[in-house]
């Protein structure tokens, strides 16, 4: 098998691109990227199985013409919201596999309409498998199963561990930070009372996590609040969380905000601020001893029988402490190897919480990829109750 690792050199994709090339059906990576010397800097740690290439990501052209060379698509280049569209479009035209970390709804949803195209049928394709989107929705898959009907999906993660890494190849303002900006602007889409709706990103919501009890977190633009419904009709109400605010930035957030919108500022110039925030912020909420949401979750409401039931689903705290970097991409790695190894065969254009994915095999993986002989058990708490 070739792969074509889009944006392999950079935050993100060198993680995935160390653990790839350790499969031994992988005969070949491309790692592509639009800075040619980084490309060809970080192949160069490897053996002749990995190259380096340069590639313009948005010359259509070229993009199927290297689409056309591999078996496998992994695409790691953000922002989503420019590039996820076009290059699942050039994917299901090559008739190549495609596996994303897509982080942003709008593409989300017209990448998961893909499905109706009658070549997505040919190829497996997997939209946002990296943490929030990614492991979020295995942990809410999770909690879904363990109930007969469900009413309610949220999944949520901690601001304050969503650190970009140091090393990439970009130039500029950072990618991540760019997404997180565009996804506090504006509004985002939800799925409440049975209905999709456009709400206002930061919204404070109060979520009764089962053995934690109430706390305050806040809507955020990720896809999970529209795959979820995307795959599962029946639910009534699905929203992506972030929480971990315990020294104000949401408020800063929505301050930077205002001055976005009131054109005193570029959404540029709010990446490089939100950049800054984070880096000098974060590290002091790590060591508060404040008791909070889990560091990455999924959470279900509904029915278990003829009881109504909250179900929580996180990890201990042998995940807790990977880079945002191989947060997000040991989970396309697994994906990808699962592919690899047969043990995912759907077709077809899917979130990670489809079906497609075994969960506890996934976990399996993912507890290889971390290493330390951990074993990656969830930690699953129900909460029975008469109202939900």
């Amino acid at each position: 098998m070739k792969i074509l690792a889009l944006g392999g050199s950079g935050g993100m994709g060198r993680f995935a691109v160390r653990s790839l090339i350790n499969h031994k059906k992988i005969k070949k990576i491309y790692v592509a990227d639009v800075n040619a010397s980084s490309a060809k800097n970080f192949a160069s740690n490897f053996d002749n199985r990995v190259e380096g290439l340069e590639l313009d990501i948005t010359n259509n052209e070229t993009l199927i013409n290297e689409m056309l060379k591999v078996d496998i698509v992994v695409n790691t280049t953000g922002p989503f919201f420019k590039f996820g569209l076009p290059i699942l479009k050039a994917a299901i035209a090559t008739n190549t596999h495609y596996f994303d970390i897509c982080d942003d709804w709008e593409p989300t949803e017209k990448m998961l309409l893909m499905n109706n195209d009658d070549k997505s049928s040919e190829i497996t394709g997997i939209i946002g498998l990296g943490a929030s989107p990614g492991l979020t929705n295995i942990l809410a898959y999770l909690a879904i199963l363990e109930l007969d009907e469900v009413s309610k999906v949220y999944t949520g993660w901690n601001i304050s561990g969503a650190k970009p890494e140091d090393k990439s190849s970009q130039k500029g303002v950072n990618a991540a930070m760019v997404h997180g900006i565009e996804q506090i602007t504006g509004h985002v889409k939800v799925f409440n009372n049975g209905k999709y709706e456009m709400v206002r990103p930061l919204k404070e919501i109060m979520v009764n996590y089962p053995e934690i009890g109430e706390k305050r977190a806040n809507i955020f633009g990720h896809p999970e609040a529209i795959s979820f419904p995307y795959h599962y009709p029946n639910i009534k109400e699905s929203l992506n969380l972030m929480h971990g605010d315990e020294k104000g930035l949401v408020s800063i957030l929505k301050f930077i905000r205002l001055l976005i919108e009131i054109k005193l500022i570029s959404k540029n110039m709010a990446a490089r601020v939100f950049t800054w925030l984070d880096n000098s912020i974060s590290s002091e909420i790590k060591k508060t001893d404040i008791i909070d949401l889990p560091g990455v979750y999924g959470y279900a409401e509904g029915k278990k029988g003829n009881k109504n039931f909250s179900v929580g689903v996180t990890f201990d705290d042998s995940i807790q402490n990977l880079s945002m970097g191989e947060a997000t991409s040991f989970p396309l790695a697994c994906g990808v190897k699962m592919f690899l190894d047969g043990l995912i065969s759907q077709r077809g254009i899917h979130a990670p919480e489809s079906g497609i994915i075994d969960p506890k095999i996934f976990l399996e993986y993912l507890a290889k990829e971390i290493g330390n002989g951990i074993e990656l058990s969830p930690l699953i708490t129900m909460n029975e109750g008469n109202d939900f």
